[in-house]
C-alpha cells in the first residue's frame, strides 16, 4: 500500500494490531501525547469524557477493552481527507464469558507529518451496543 492514505494506513495497522493482538505494535502506532476517546464523550468506559491522554493511559485502555476480548472489526466505508480518515462499519466484541456485542459506528484516525497516531476517535452510541448484548 505505498501509496496508501497515511491516516488510512494507521487505520488499518492500528486494526490489525488489535486482531492479532499485538499490544506493543498498536502502542508504537501512536505519539507519546495522543488521545483515544471510544466513545467520544462520557461513558462508563470514560465517566469524565476526557479520553484516554498519553502512552500510558492508551495502554491501560487496550489492557480493559482489547486485550480480554476477541474483537472482530468490519469496515463498510473508508474516508480520508487531509490527516484525517474517518471509517465507517461495525466492531463484533466477543467477551470471555461468551456475551457478544455489536458496536456500529465512524470511527477516525488523525496523523501527524510522520504517520503517527494523534487521536483515535470512535462515535457509537453506549447503550445501542449495550442492547445488542447477546450470547454468542
Amino acid at each position: 500500500m505505498p501509496n496508501e492514505h497515511p491516516a488510512r494506513l494507521a487505520s488499518h495497522r492500528s486494526m490489525q494490531a488489535v486482531r492479532e493482538k499485538t499490544k506493543q505494535a498498536w502502542l508504537d502506532l501512536f505519539t507519546d501525547d495522543a488521545v483515544i476517546e471510544d466513545p467520544v464523550g462520557a461513558s462508563p468506559l470514560d465517566p469524565e469524557g476526557k479520553g484516554h491522554r498519553g502512552k500510558a493511559a492508551i495502554a491501560a485502555f487496550w489492557d480493559a477493552n482489547i486485550a480480554p476480548n476477541k474483537i472482530k472489526l468490519d469496515i463498510w466505508h473508508s474516508y480520508a481527507c487531509g490527516n484525517e480518515v474517518a471509517n465507517v462499519g461495525k466492531i463484533t466484541i466477543t467477551m470471555p464469558n461468551g456475551m457478544q456485542a455489536v458496536t456500529e459506528g465512524v470511527f477516525t484516525y488523525k496523523v501527524n507529518a510522520e504517520g503517527k497516531l494523534v487521536s483515535l476517535r470512535a462515535f457509537w452510541e453506549f447503550e445501542k451496543t449495550m442492547a445488542s448484548m447477546s450470547s454468542s
